[in-house]
């Protein structure tokens, strides 16, 4: 990974904000909560986590859409499957898993490898260098408008990185459950939830002394994702 890979989503996600925030706020009945959760982080050292319950194409542009412009927390990275994965989804194939998924700031995780340093090696390597990952634990968009089951990658992430999780949640996106107000317009609503440190997940297994990511089962992991997963749940 070059050490200048942050500017390209930087410059691209820059230039997006001001044209997706008029549309957002002209289009639709649209509101971002809890940016007040955020500032606790202004001085942390780690990268950090966001993650999204996923529901539609759009949910990753909401995410850097709805911090605050020129945010210290930008560019914001993705978590992507890998191209192939990608060659029969009619035009998504042409922009996802390409380089232009990579200049948006989304990086392959590495699926069948059952190593999550080495599915993950791209977020790793992120968030130590202090910046933040979005990552939608569920996996895949929902099919019923329910938040499912997460899976262990996020808190694998933030275990191994030290970095804590900020659950968040987008109402609106998904078609059958729309909601309008009084002028038509859909009612879209993004929430920041409390950050979640890697203390308040593993207790007493973080250790400055520990090599991270070592010594935690993956039932360990699973359990704190639920942890995660009810976090953006209860918002």
């Amino acid at each position: 990974m070059k050490r200048l890979y942050f500017l390209p989503p930087l410059i691209l996600q820059t230039i997006i904000w001001i044209p997706t925030r008029i549309y957002f706020k002209l289009v639709h009945s649209y509101s971002v909560q809890g940016l007040k959760n955020l500032k606790r982080l202004k001085h942390n050292k780690n990268g950090v986590i966001f993650a999204v319950n996923h529901s539609s194409e759009l949910d990753p542009i909401m995410i850097p859409a709805s911090l605050p412009f020129l945010s210290h927390m930008m560019p914001m990275f993705y978590v992507s499957r890998e191209k192939k994965f990608y060659d029969n989804s009619g035009w998504r194939q042409h922009i996802y898993g390409g380089r232009f998924f990579n200049a948006w700031g989304a990086y392959t995780v590495y699926t069948g490898l059952k190593n999550y340093d080495l599915s993950l090696k791209h977020h790793i390597k992120i968030l130590n260098d202090g910046r933040s990952v979005c990552i939608f634990p569920e996996g895949r968009k929902t099919r019923d408008g329910n938040i499912g089951e997460g899976k262990p990658g996020t808190s694998f992430l933030s275990y191994k990185t030290n970095s804590p999780i900020v659950p968040v949640r987008i109402n609106g996106l998904y078609k059958p459950l729309v909601q309008k107000d009084k002028l038509g317009r859909t009612k879209i609503e993004v929430i920041f939830g409390e950050p979640i440190y890697p203390k308040d997940l593993f207790g007493s297994a973080i250790s400055e002394n520990s090599e991270e990511g070592k010594d935690i089962s993956i039932e360990e992991f699973k359990r704190t994702r639920e942890v995660v997963m009810d976090s953006i749940r209860n918002l």
